[in-house]
């Protein structure tokens, strides 16, 4: 289990550089600024959110809590954070939202079929999901040789439920075709999905996965309402770029025309503040979410919002940002 959570595509280069490159990034420390009604409060996507942390799409959260993805619900309420409910989650859509108070999201895989992917937006939209993610970056799964090596498997009893009845990719023997083209990739959604997916429903629809601008642009003209910049924590293709290096990229590219997010080896609030200084308007947490689940379940989710919370306030207070809105690319040190 520690080898699927933990584990990183191939040789692990890209999730290693995610936690690296924002260490090296330096802050510029301000004072005498004036900070009174200092909040980390905004507004996003017709949310009103007491601050800029969201629990990412983590599949399988039964893996180390016995309540699952119930727990991490519970943790999310308790601070008033946004929570993206994975599609490979072990308890149903429904299940999750049936007791939820504060806002969720519905992070989406395509499915083969536009008939199952339109069955499951109907699914979320009846459970009162604000907002669809559809993960872009994971056509196929990446090679993770230690959770490969460790012969991780899913325990008897925790499956995707949300896609029980959704039938597996045909496949087509031609020549020249090796295992990663045989179905998945036939099956893979494309630009044209993503503007019949737009056209199918009133949920903002964010697009998970984007490290080029010319993508960011391209979704843009397609109608979504934004973007979440994201190497998938270097668990698909390995080599890719930090979110931090491409974060700046994506958000020129975006010229704020439809928020950006991002995710990727965060671990501090200074490393929020960052993120936000480089164009983010909110970052989402991934691995540490599942770390807190397993150590402490719903409290443990909870500690871990508020620690990086307390954390982001202390690095607003020290760079002199009153607010979200003031953190700009002078927060960071250049040389």
């Amino acid at each position: 289990v520690r080898a699927y959570l933990d584990g990183a595509g191939a040789d692990g280069i890209t999730a290693r550089a995610n936690a690296a490159a924002w260490q090296a990034l330096r802050l510029e420390g301000r004072v005498l600024a004036e900070m009174q009604d200092a909040h980390t409060g905004l507004e996003l996507l017709g949310l009103t959110l007491p601050h800029p942390l969201v629990l990412a799409p983590v599949a399988f959260h039964g893996l180390v809590h016995p309540q699952g993805e119930c727990a991490t619900r519970i943790g999310a309420a308790a601070t008033d954070s946004l929570m993206v409910v994975s599609t490979q989650a072990g308890i149903t859509l429904e299940r999750i939202a049936e007791a939820a108070t504060g806002p969720l999201w519905f992070q989406l895989y395509p499915q083969p079929l536009r008939a199952d992917t339109l069955h499951l937006v109907r699914r979320a939209e009846a459970a009162h999901y604000r907002a669809l993610v559809v993960t872009v970056d994971a056509p196929v799964s990446g090679l993770r040789n230690a959770e490969a090596r460790a012969g991780f498997a899913l325990p008897p009893g925790l499956r995707p439920v949300n896609l029980d009845g959704i039938a597996p990719p045909a496949t087509r023997t031609l020549p020249g075709r090796g295992p990663t083209f045989l179905g998945l990739m036939d099956a893979a959604p494309g630009w044209g999905d993503i503007a019949w997916l737009r056209s199918q429903t009133r949920l903002p629809l964010l697009l998970k996965g984007i490290t080029s601008p010319a993508d960011a642009r391209r979704a843009i003209d397609c109608g979504v309402d934004g973007i979440v910049v994201s190497n998938h924590g270097g668990r698909t293709l390995d080599t890719l770029p930090a979110t931090a290096e491409i974060l700046p990229r994506v958000a020129q590219a975006v010229a704020g025309r439809v928020p950006v997010l991002c995710d990727g080896g965060i671990r501090r609030g200074t490393d929020v503040l960052k993120a936000l200084a480089l164009g983010a308007q909110a970052v989402l947490i991934g691995r540490p979410q599942i770390h807190a689940l397993a150590v402490a379940g719903a409290s443990g989710v909870a500690h871990l919002i508020s620690i990086l919370r307390s954390e982001l306030e202390v690095a607003m207070a020290l760079t002199g940002r009153r607010t979200l809105t003031e953190i700009d690319a002078g927060v960071i040190w250049r040389d």
